[in-house]
């Protein structure tokens, strides 16, 4: 096979790869919608209840249900505390059932129920409460290069590990690159993304157990190794291999999980919850 051919099946293998990776970031993790289906008067309700929620706005709790006979109550408090369960009905909007969850301060969370009526049939959407955690406005100009850069580093990662095992030339220049995109993306925005949404920069190791701030720093130490390993030896690709399975494994960790959460006795925002 010619190289220029090798090279391009290369690239079109990390990019695969990268884009399974972005599916299942967006599918997995604390923050993901919680969907599902019930069934009341002979009618499947299908829903989407959130679990995060930006800026100074209410969260909607918005499900669609055409029979005009159902009705619909949310239900909510604090969570982690003993505060009341407070009930609010859903109000019609045409086919859709609404309510508005108030805002929480940054971190703060709130755990809910949605429940259908029809007559005397009820049914709860969900076995136990949803927790939705509130976070500030990051901008989309902080937002989007951050996303960006951390997808490009899955991608030169997996193109550099890659090149590594059939033994590439492009090895060093591609782990150079990852290294890049992974101080910018990971060290430098993902903290200002952090700042905006709860307000602190770092919650990792040393200063707190927030597992997306550790796994970052651990993708980075490995690749810093790998690309110093590399440059010293051309011939040390096994370390490029090992940095490109750290990346790896730290991107099927779900993200946010052990994120911040605001304590609502205390108002002081914990790390690693």
């Amino acid at each position: 096979m010619k190289q220029g051919t090798k090279s391009t099946l290369l690239w079109v293998l990390a990019v695969l790869l990268m884009c399974f990776m972005a599916v299942y970031q967006r599918l997995t993790g604390p923050t993901h919608p919680e969907r599902g289906k019930a069934v009341i008067n002979n009618t499947d309700v299908k829903f989407k209840l959130l679990r995060s929620q930006g800026g100074i706005i209410d969260a909607p709790v918005k499900i669609k249900v055409a029979d005009t006979a159902i009705r619909g109550e949310v239900k909510y408090r604090l969570f982690n505390t003993d505060s009341e369960w407070v009930s609010l009905m859903m109000i019609r909007e045409g086919e859709f059932l609404t309510a508005f969850l108030p805002n929480q301060p940054p971190a703060g969370k709130l755990e809910y129920s949605v429940n259908l009526y029809h007559d005397i049939e009820s049914v709860s959407l969900t076995e136990q409460p949803v927790v939705i955690r509130y976070k500030g406005h990051v901008p989309e100009y902080i937002l989007y290069p951050h996303i960006l850069l951390m997808f490009l580093a899955m991608v030169f990662s997996m193109r550099a590990g890659l090149e590594a095992m059939v033994n590439g030339p492009s090895a060093y220049m591609q782990a150079k690159f990852t290294l890049i995109f992974l101080i910018i993306g990971g060290l430098i925005l993902g903290p200002t993304v952090q700042y905006f949404a709860f307000g602190e920069w770092w919650t990792g190791w040393p200063l707190g157990s927030d597992l997306t701030d550790n796994k970052t720093a651990v993708a980075v130490l490995g690749w810093i190794v790998a690309f110093v390993k590399l440059r010293k030896n051309p011939k040390h690709r096994t370390w490029v291999i090992v940095a490109c399975l750290v990346l790896l494994a730290v991107y099927l960790i779900p993200h946010s999980m052990f994120g911040s959460e605001l304590d609502y006795n205390t108002g002081q925002i914990n790390t690693g919850k």
